[in-house]
């Protein structure tokens, strides 16, 4: 499932940590990246313990724990705390796939990659290139959002990032593990989820929403792991 998740961040928020960023000392993008996609990643990064890089990364975790349709499709149990990657001209990350662990900086955790997550910051007028490329079922998908909108994806999925040519794309990513493993169980309680919120708007008093919420729940407990 690729889901684009409109207005995570207001475009105030966008542009607020735009500015930040603008400012700030960026590092090699390869330090983060496994030993294949070294070899194809070309681009600047925030380090992970740099103090923009908490501080900014708090505003962005304060903003998807507001984010009721976040919460329902990835079911978030651990999240890798946010990261920041600027594109340049020139710059690209070619085919790779995401690192089915990740260390949390700072801490003896470990995170499963269930998904990816990457937040658009700058609007998609003020560069050309940068898209998200997203192979699924034998063909790809491209993705250049909103300041502020997310592309949630699963981890295992082969992508890359567009050339860019004009101007600096600057964006927000990171992992999720899910309290659900498997991509399938997780589309269908999300699924399950979208129709008891619109039973619940249309009739919300129709005695079956006790029961289907039941069945949700159920499911959740047999397929959560926590």
């Amino acid at each position: 499932m690729l889901l684009p998740i409109r207005g995570v961040l207001e475009s105030q928020q966008a542009a607020a940590i735009r500015s930040e960023l603008e400012k700030a000392d960026w590092g090699d993008g390869r330090v983060t990246a496994g030993y294949l996609s070294r070899a194809v990643k070309a681009n600047a990064q925030l380090p992970e313990d740099h103090p923009v890089t908490r501080r900014l990364g708090e505003r962005v975790m304060d903003a998807l724990d507001r984010c009721e349709l976040f919460i329902a499709a990835a079911l978030p149990l651990k999240i890798v705390p946010p990261l920041f990657n600027r594109y340049g001209e020139g710059q690209t990350y070619g085919r790779h796939v995401d690192g089915g662990i990740r260390p949390v900086p700072g801490r003896p955790q470990r995170v499963r990659t269930d998904l990816s997550a990457t937040l658009f910051l700058s609007p998609p007028e003020s560069y050309d290139g940068g898209e998200l490329i997203v192979e699924e079922g034998g063909g790809a998908q491209a993705f250049k959002l909103d300041a502020g909108d997310m592309l949630l994806y699963p981890a295992d999925r082969v992508h890359r990032v567009a050339p860019v040519t004009r101007g600096a794309r600057l964006a927000s990513f990171f992992w999720i593990q899910s309290i659900v493993r498997g991509q399938e169980r997780r589309s269908i309680l999300f699924q399950l989820d979208n129709g008891l919120r619109q039973l619940g708007r249309d009739i919300p008093d129709h005695p079956a929403l006790v029961e289907m919420m039941g069945v949700y729940h159920n499911l959740l407990r047999q397929w959560g792991d926590t």
